[in-house]
Formats: C-alpha cells, structure tokens, sequence
C-alpha cells in the first residue's frame, strides 16, 4: 500500500470535506509565494510559543537551583556552627551555680561553675544554641559562631570599654557581688 498523506488519510476517514482541504492547500502556496516574492518571514506561532515556553522553563529551573543552592549553603552554615561548637564547648558544672538567661521570650536555666558565670557577665565567655541544647563557647569562638549565624548566640556580653564615663552618678556605689536573678 502507497504512503498517503496526512491530507489524503483525513479525507479518506471523513474528519475534513474536500473544500476544506482545497482551502488549506491554497492558503498554504499563497504563503510560502508571498515569501518568496517579499522576502518577508511568516510568522510561526506555534514555534514562537514553543521558544517561549523553553524561555519560562530555563528561567523557572534557574530560580529552582539558586534556591537549592541557597539551601545547600545553609546546611554547610549549619555544619561548620556545629563544629565549632563541639570543638571548642566548654565543660559545664552539674552541681554549679545556675545562669538564668532568655532565649525566644523564655527564660532558660544552665548550670556552670562560679568562675564561668563572671566570664560570661564580663564578656569573655559566651552561651550558644547547638540544637535542643546549650553550650559555653569562649568570646573568640562566639564571635566566628555570630559571623556565621547571629541567631546560634544566645548570650554575649561583649565588653565595651567607652561605657566607663567619668559623669556617673552611680560610680561610687558598689553592686553587690552575691545579686543573682
């Protein structure tokens, strides 16, 4: 059996009439003359569509890997905070004192030694957040930590030498050293 047409197999099966066909035919030599006599590029919609849609997905794909790359770079944040942490924690006292502090409005409890809880009051001795828990990290550390995420300090009273003024009023009175909130 010969190859037919698509043209020829509608027509066969009764999907167009043969005005239809002639019609399209027509139309289709009409085209392609006038883009030989003119020179002019008929418009393809169904390509121009075709490449706008090719634009829409390359677009959509790069926001999708800016986004994962994004991700990625959060969880390598997270990873180095974390080692960091675990290297360079601090061992905490059990049976110290508590150190009472805020994290997200809520007032959180953490036993240390006498001598840790004046480092943090004095700035060199800083709390972090590692997960579900609490950890003491010297300043330098909590300084990498707080470059790297801001929100992993909880407590860290960095020392500020130009709050001595020679104007206040209360210099002369002591704080006692056993006031604990």
């Amino acid at each position: 059996m010969a190859k037919l047409s698509l043209q020829e197999q509608l027509l066969k099966s009764g999907l167009v009439s043969a005005a239809q066909a002639k019609s399209v035919k027509s139309d289709k030599r009409k085209q392609t003359q006038q883009q030989r006599k003119n020179k002019v590029e008929v418009v393809d919609e169904a390509k121009e569509l075709a490449q706008k849609a090719q634009a829409e997905k390359i677009q959509r794909d790069r926001e999708l890997n800016q986004l994962r790359q994004q991700q990625d770079e959060q969880k390598q944040l997270a990873a180095q905070i974390k080692q960091i942490i675990e290297l360079n924690r601090l061992p905490r006292d059990a049976e110290g004192l508590a150190f009472n502090f805020t994290d997200n409005n809520k007032v959180k409890r953490l036993y240390v030694s006498e001598g840790m809880r004046d480092q943090i009051a004095e700035g060199r001795l800083a709390i972090v957040k590692l997960g579900p828990q609490y950890e003491v990290v010297s300043a330098e550390v909590a300084q990498k930590i707080q470059a790297r995420d801001a929100a992993s300090v909880i407590v860290f009273n960095e020392s500020n030498k130009t709050t001595d003024v020679v104007d206040d009023a209360y210099a002369a009175y002591q704080v006692p050293d056993d006031l604990i909130w």
